[in-house]
């Protein structure tokens, strides 16, 4: 019986993908990598799509792995070393980028899951859902299976980090969300297995890894953003704010791209997956803001900053990611990266 399929390491684009990626290469007992090197480049402000290729890879580590890199650097002490040094830098430039939503949310009044709700109806993001559902063409719909692969072949997992974190009725409601997302039994129902057979059937590849050289930083910080909340204790309410908005941002867009797969055509696996988020997460919204979210809040009033943090945190790098799409789409050029070999997505 074969193991699971394993990526080779990407090749680095940047300083910090220089000093990281080809130590990695090594067996892990020959050597640390350098981390005083790797925090000048990351105090001087590295290129995002250098930072989270990187950050990505130190994340998968945890995971798959990859067919190239010894399984010991996981814990290797200079690479969890690496790992918390990029990681504050990225949760410092997302706390820099929500202040202001943030700051409303707590000077706002009532409870804290319509505060929450309030967040989410009053950011006016862009809806690349809207765009295909309209407007888009077969290639560019691929293609935004191809970006969310960073994160769907394996939904729910980072969330799954957060659960031996919380405790009461929060840890319970979050069980019940993941028994959900995992199939409830069902290995058929499983939505990452749900999104890898709409891949396959679109000829995608639907293994895990296998784009990661096409895909830019503003698709990469996407995961990178759940994975530096989800593993870090402190940060769990953070956590549970930023999968409150992810899943509350997903049951509209979600119909739409499932019209927007019958309008092009796709197969029927694609349509079968988006419908299945259209009822799933207008329940799993609740869940999160009311049942997860506003017991931590009612449990621990302390956190509900990191709450709120975690919400804006989700808007805001998941605005990102949709503009980059956007904007190529309407320059007419294609959102992934050029890989040099001129490989396109193709229907």
């Amino acid at each position: 019986m074969s193991g699971p399929h394993r990526p080779r390491l990407p090749a680095p684009r940047g300083p910090l993908g220089e000093l990281v990626l080809p130590g990695l290469l090594s067996p892990a007992a020959e050597g640390p990598l350098p981390i005083d090197n790797v925090r000048d480049v990351a105090a001087a402000g590295p290129d995002a799509d250098d930072l989270h290729l990187v950050l990505w890879c130190l994340h998968h580590l945890h995971v798959d792995g990859f067919a190239d890199v010894d399984p010991a650097w996981e814990w290797a002490p200079s690479r969890v070393a690496v790992w918390g040094l990029l990681a504050d830098h990225v949760e410092a430039e997302l706390r820099l980028a929500t202040a202001e939503l943030v700051e409303e949310a707590l000077a706002a009044d009532g409870p804290v899951p319509d505060r929450l709700f309030a967040m989410v109806d009053g950011f006016g993001g862009a809806s690349v859902a809207s765009y295909l559902r309209k407007d888009g063409t077969a290639e560019q719909f691929l293609e935004l299976l191809v970006h969310r692969s960073a994160y769907n072949l394996r939904e729910s997992d980072p969330q799954a980090l957060v659960l031996p974190r919380l405790t009461g009725a929060a840890q319970s409601a979050l069980a019940e969300l993941l028994y959900d997302e995992y199939g409830a039994g069902d290995p058929g129902r499983h939505h990452s297995g749900l999104y890898a057979r709409a891949m396959t059937a679109c000829g995608l590849s639907a293994a895990v890894g296998d784009y990661l050289r096409r895909l830019p930083g503003t698709t990469l910080v996407v995961p990178n953003t759940m994975h530096v909340l989800g593993l870090q204790r402190r940060l769990a309410p953070a956590a549970m704010g930023h999968f409150g908005v992810f899943e509350a941002t997903s049951s509209g867009p979600s119909r739409l791209l499932a019209r927007a797969a019958e309008r092009l055509g796709l197969p029927r696996e694609v349509f079968d997956y988006y419908d299945e988020h259209v009822e799933a997460d207008a329940v799993h919204e609740q869940l999160v803001f009311r049942s997860i979210c506003g017991s931590l809040a009612d449990t621990d009033p302390a956190c509900v900053p990191e709450l709120f943090f975690g919400a804006a945190a989700c808007l805001v790098v998941e605005d990102a990611a949709g503009r980059a799409l956007l904007h190529a789409w309407e320059a007419g050029r294609s959102s992934l990266l050029d890989d040099g070999d001129n490989e396109q997505v193709a229907v």
